[in-house]
């Protein structure tokens, strides 16, 4: 991880998951668990990388970049201030686990 990447790590975001509790239906509950609180650099997507996101049909439009943290997943959502945004997939950018990339999108 370069040290401008760290630099740019000004986000305390939270993580959160979905609780596994139902209600008297046996539906799952609108329950959110806190895995998480940490520092995060949240990049809208642009130019080019949006274009392609779009091309692929993709709902993409945040990138948000934490250290790497096993047992994030696309369940999960992520919260800054009063943004929610929803994880649509994670990639390792490096083999090394030293970051994670969180393709987002940010709920209305």
């Amino acid at each position: 991880m370069t040290k401008s990447l760290i630099d740019r790590m000004d986000k305390r975001v939270t993580i959160y998951r979905p609780t596994e509790e139902t209600d008297e239906a046996n539906q799952p509950l609108d329950e959110l668990i806190a895995v998480a609180t940490l520092w995060a650099a949240i990049e809208p997507l642009r130019g080019r990388e949006y274009a392609a996101a779009l091309q692929q049909n993709a709902e993409v439009n945040t990138r948000i970049r934490i250290r790497f943290r096993e047992g994030i997943d696309r369940t999960m959502v992520v919260k800054y201030g009063d943004h929610v945004f929803e994880i649509l997939y994670v990639l390792h950018s490096e083999f090394g686990k030293k970051e994670l990339q969180l393709m987002s999108k940010e709920r209305q």
